[in-house]
């Protein structure tokens, strides 16, 4: 992978062959069905992230000490869906084959199919980790199936009943909703029973979504898709720390919308978060 210049996220400046997670942007909300932007999300926590210090007085750990590189914004084509999920399942293979964990920063919540896709070839005893305020579980939308509404009934179609576990919902229609109690895992409205999936998934491969309106509207408000009754960071925080107690080979972090929050609060929220994420994963 050849290396490329331009401004990192927080302390990810390290090259591509030292290091053990490879940060990128996946720049696409094509399919968006409220308020769109999260297309500019990798771009804005790049350009934001020097005001958050690379140390984490949560973990005593510091960025500037683990090797994370920055591979930048994929090249998306915008107005083709099949295409985009094809980039970054090309992307996401490529890095999987060297070993490497890959963590990418969407975009809308579709972007996480391409990755999944790349993953299960990969692992075929894949788990699915979702943190979310919505279940994702429709067959189509719109008329559309691939769509930021059915990424999760896609990536059911690759890894069957049992395989997703899905925590914080709080929206979904009757349909969906009652589909997945016989399809999926599902906590509402917190992270009840993490304890026990992480224990039960432990030596299995797992893909870790992280959908960031699964945070309250209070302290998140920068989302196309806000949900009141979301958890608090403090809440998230702790449960991200458990999940990284399993083997992730692949995550992503998710419909951070920029111009939706003219304060600049969730943009730095979200670098903060990508920091205590990525010093939890690495091993």
């Amino acid at each position: 992978m050849p290396e490329r210049q331009f401004n990192n996220i927080l302390g990810c400046d390290k090259n591509y062959n030292e290091s053990k997670i490879v940060v990128f942007g996946a720049p696409f909300d094509g399919t968006t069905s409220y308020r769109p932007g999260a297309r500019f999300a990798s771009s804005a926590i790049r350009s934001e992230s020097y005001s958050i210090e690379t140390y984490s007085p949560y973990q005593d750990k510091d960025l500037e000490d683990i090797f994370v590189f920055d591979a930048g914004d994929l090249e998306l084509p915008l107005g083709n869906t099949v295409k985009v999920l094809e980039r970054i399942e090309e992307f996401v293979s490529a890095v999987l084959d060297d070993g490497k964990i890959p963590f990418m920063i969407g975009g809308e919540h579709l972007v996480s199919l391409g990755a999944v896709r790349a993953a299960v070839k990969k692992y075929r005893d894949l788990h699915i980790i979702h943190f979310d305020a919505h279940s994702d579980l429709r067959d189509e939308y719109l008329g559309e199936k691939l769509s930021h509404a059915t990424v999760m009934r896609r990536c059911w179609d690759l890894v069957g009943d049992s395989r997703i576990f899905q925590f914080g919902i709080r929206s979904g229609s009757r349909e969906e909703i009652y589909w997945g109690r016989e399809h999926v895992h599902t906590s509402f409205f917190g992270f009840g029973q993490l304890d026990d999936i992480v224990n039960a998934l432990r030596g299995k491969p797992v893909y870790f979504t992280v959908d960031l309106d699964v945070l309250d509207t209070s302290v998140f408000p920068g989302t196309g898709t806000p949900e009141s009754g979301g958890v608090a960071f403090c809440e998230l925080l702790d449960a991200v720390r458990k999940v990284s107690e399993l083997d992730i080979v692949a995550l992503d972090m998710n419909e951070l919308a920029p111009p939706l929050d003219p304060t600049g609060s969730s943009t730095s929220l979200a670098c903060k978060l990508l920091r205590e994420i990525l010093l939890y994963v690495y091993k």
